[in-house]
């Protein structure tokens, strides 16, 4: 017995020396991956090359934060806003090279990094763009652009914005699936995709409204960097008249037709380098590991605005790093409003927004703030319903012209799967209850006319209750609250007109709004962003160590993603349907603008 103690005690020691070596090794390789160095140095007479090649997020998620890999990476708004900014005065750096391809951006972000690069061209430097094939968004960027290749046998696509919308119903049909649908509000048409087998006219309105929306604003920027009158750009792109690169050169849209390697001679006259010199050029991802610090103002300051970033689905809980979790989200701005170091806060919202309750707890906590420092709200590419309850009680509403928004409304689907059990299953339910409705809600039968009642009544509750609160947000009566609200989506441009946002701007100007309501100037405080992300130790370490439910979700999405490539948007969307509880304030349909 004495034997088999010690062996059991042998056993249990070497298990605990193993996982604490374990842990240190792991911990000492996060270390070295987090500590890496910057991969290149920004060498004189150098120019900056963006490719923009990956999705385009509020702030980056890269290699540092995700040191496995496994899957595409993004692009961080905020972070390229700084780097473009910091090339403007950097003496090493002489110019950039676009060199663009298909953009994955929305909008708004777009104009955001647009605005970088006109601002970057003022500091008296050069942009110069490549193309071997320029999507839409691509091209709205290289606009900016001294000199725009396109590649001899490239493409240049210049036919306007569309977006379509997968319909379910007739799969509903054969599969025996029942949905029943609640909302109010004409144009709350997120449900349509389950009962119909098109567009119905008003959500064919709306969305005809706000695409022509964004795409004449689109045109007017390009019209003026381009200097291109705006009705020829109309032609243009009505007609199709672009076909091939020719035709792209004769309409003036790009300045010259060449390879690569001509490209680089360009830069070479640019930076008066001989013929046999290489043009040196530094990427984003090695110029931006330079400097890993952003909105450097300010820095010795202790006064703080705090930017919480709030991107993706509106779900209850923690949510993780790819959504909106209330309890994350509201306990964010709680802090800000309990720190005495902040003295004002600029919500980024990019959001189509999700469940209402949801919403409804991030709301109260922006209510709480508002009374006692400044809460400005920057709408990026989306900011609709659930995104635009969140934003509504907010000093200042500052979104972009072509910012999604609106959608005032909410919606509730509870399928019937008794047909699909019993019909093409052979799956029959019967059931036990102690009440009439005690089964309510369920998936397994038919709904009850009085039951239906009851939940559409829910609906209608809430509806009154989001748009009472809108109404009192934007300080108008609530009779003309719901006129502009059932649900219709706007632009930014709409939403301005009609009251639904105060300032069309970007985020430097919410930022700026901050300042001056808390009474600071230029210099004066430092910019504190929230949630905070995790290190590359952090995700290393939950990685290994089984980590927290958020880190194993977005890893499991990110590995889907990468096996699925263009079909992994509809497997997302199957899996948003499953995870929806309660009534939904979310924008009609996946929206996706190309």
């Amino acid at each position: 017995m004495r034997q088999f103690f010690k062996f059991v005690l042998a056993t249990v020691v070497g298990l605990l020396v193993f996982s604490v070596l374990g842990f240190v090794l792991l911990a000492g390789l996060a270390a070295a991956i987090d500590s890496s160095g910057p991969s290149k140095t920004v060498a004189a007479n150098s120019v900056l090359e963006l490719k923009l090649d990956k999705p385009i997020s509020e702030r980056r998620e890269s290699a540092d934060l995700n040191p496995l890999g496994g899957a595409q990476a993004t692009i961080g708004l905020v972070e390229l806003r700084d780097v473009i900014r910091r090339a403007k005065t950097d003496d090493d750096i002489k110019g950039i090279l676009l060199n663009l391809q298909v953009v994955q951006g929305g909008m708004a972000s777009l104009e955001e990094i647009r605005d970088a690069l006109l601002d970057f061209k003022k500091g008296g430097k050069f942009i110069v763009a490549y193309h071997e094939i320029a999507s839409e968004k691509s091209y709205y960027l290289s606009s900016v652009a001294d000199q725009i290749y396109l590649h001899p046998q490239g493409t240049l696509e210049f036919n306007g914005l569309s977006s379509e919308v997968m319909f379910y119903k007739r799969l509903f049909d054969k599969a025996g699936i029942e949905p029943y649908i609640f909302r109010v509000g004409s144009f709350k048409s997120a449900v349509e995709p389950f009962f119909r087998e098109n567009f119905s006219d008003s959500a064919r309105y709306q969305t005809v409204t706000y695409l022509h929306a964004l795409n004449d604003h689109m045109l007017s920027q390009v019209a003026a960097s381009r200097q291109i009158p705006l009705a020829r750009l109309h032609v243009i792109s009505d007609s199709m008249l672009v076909h091939n690169a020719p035709d792209a050169l004769r309409l003036k849209l790009v300045t010259k037709l060449g390879y690569f390697d001509e490209v680089q001679d360009y830069l070479r006259g640019k930076l008066g380098l001989k013929a046999d010199n290489k043009p040196g050029l530094i990427t984003l991802g090695d110029y931006q590991d330079q400097d890993g610090k952003t909105d450097s103002e300010g820095q010795s300051s202790g006064n703080r605005i705090a930017v919480i970033y709030a991107e993706g689905d509106i779900v209850t809980g923690r949510g993780s790093d790819d959504n909106i979790g209330s309890d994350k989200f509201a306990e964010a701005i709680r802090k800000a409003r309990l720190d005495d170091k902040i003295k004002a806060v600029v919500l980024r919202v990019n959001s189509p927004g999700g469940s209402s309750l949801a919403s409804d707890i991030i709301y109260r906590e922006v209510v709480l703030t508002k009374k006692v420092k400044p809460i400005i709200a920057s709408m990026s590419d989306v900011a609709a319903s659930g995104g635009y309850y969140i934003s509504m009680a907010c000093d200042t509403i500052v979104a972009h012209p072509n910012t999604i928004t609106g959608s005032i409304g909410v919606f509730g689907v509870l399928p019937n799967i008794q047909p699909l059990l019993a019909d093409k299953l052979g799956i029959t339910v019967d059931r036990v209850k102690t009440g009439l409705f005690s089964d309510l809600p369920t998936i397994t039968r038919a709904l009850s006319p009085y039951e239906k009642q009851q939940l559409q009544l829910e609906v209608n509750t809430i509806y009154a209750d989001f748009t009472t609160k809108a109404a009192q947000g934007r300080h108008m009566p609530v009779e003309r609250l719901r006129r502009i609200a059932s649900g219709r989506v706007w632009s930014g441009t709409e939403g301005k007109k009609i009251g639904l946002v105060d300032v069309l701007g970007s985020y430097e100007d919410a930022l700026k709004i901050a300042a001056a309501r808390a009474h600071l100037k230029p210099g004066d405080y430092q910019v504190q962003r929230l949630p905070r992300q995790k290190t590359a130790v952090q995700k290393l370490l939950s990685r290994f160590t089984g980590g927290d439910d958020d880190d194993q979700a977005a890893a499991q999405a990110r590995a889907l993603q990468a096996q699925l490539g263009p079909l992994y948007p509809a497997v997302r969307q199957y899996q948003q349907l499953l995870q929806m509880r309660g009534v939904q304030a979310r924008l009609p349909y996946e929206l996706e603008i190309r």
